[in-house]
């Protein structure tokens, strides 16, 4: 549908504007929230996605893209939640303890989002005992973990054995990255997945759908 890909169009552009027009034109034609969603938005965060991770855009071109997809579920998010739309899954996201770093975080973060995730983004520094506390109180699927540094990676097997602690370890599924973060490390630490940047993170999250449904 015409609309449906300018929306697409207008988000890859990074139009903040064109989105929320376009987004708000449908509601009026009454187009169906979820086609919106998939055919419009998130099918503009999946080019983006595909580009990222081709190394045709890199991080400033993703983030605004994802500001005008989050401009766009603004307005739709109320329609999604009437017709009944369920999440692809929840998802408790965070930097770890010591680690302040958060761009990669939130590219994640907003790429999750625009595959459909609900995101719980603790932010930077986070404790494991937060991650565990988060995880239980929202029933998550996932837990991200991020660290950009050396000195941090070690935070994450932290939050893998608080979780087994808390007897939760088995209900969730932890995808962990950050770029000192390597297949064998997180292999080492029991992680389930590792992800090399936000584009993976969504592919992978995706494919684990069935896992969560």
């Amino acid at each position: 549908m015409e609309l449906l890909n300018q929306i697409s169009e207008e988000l890859q552009q990074g139009s903040v504007e064109g989105v929320e027009n376009g987004v708000n034109k449908a509601i009026e034609e009454n187009i169906e929230a979820e086609k919106i969603l998939h055919e419009g938005l998130m099918a503009g965060m999946k080019v983006i996605g595909e580009k990222f991770k081709n190394d045709e855009i890199f991080v400033p071109g993703v983030l605004v893209a994802a500001r005008a997809m989050n401009a766009g579920m603004v307005i739709l998010k109320p329609k999604l939640i009437e017709s009944g739309v369920e999440s692809a899954g929840k998802v408790v996201l965070g930097t770890v303890k010591g680690d302040l770093h958060d761009v990669g975080k939130n590219l994640v973060a907003m790429m999750l989002e625009g595959a459909g995730f609900e995101v719980f983004d603790l932010g930077t520094d986070v404790p494991a005992e937060k991650f565990v506390e988060k995880a239980k109180e929202v029933d998550a699927d996932i837990v991200g973990l991020s660290a950009l540094l050396t000195t941090t990676m070690n935070e994450m097997e932290t939050v893998i054995k608080a979780l087994e602690e808390a007897g939760i370890r088995d209900e969730v599924i932890v995808m962990v990255g950050g770029a000192p973060i390597t297949s064998e490390f997180a292999e080492e630490i029991s992680a389930d997945y590792y992800a090399k940047d936000a584009s993976e993170a969504s592919t992978i999250a995706g494919n684990i759908k069935s896992k969560i449904a």
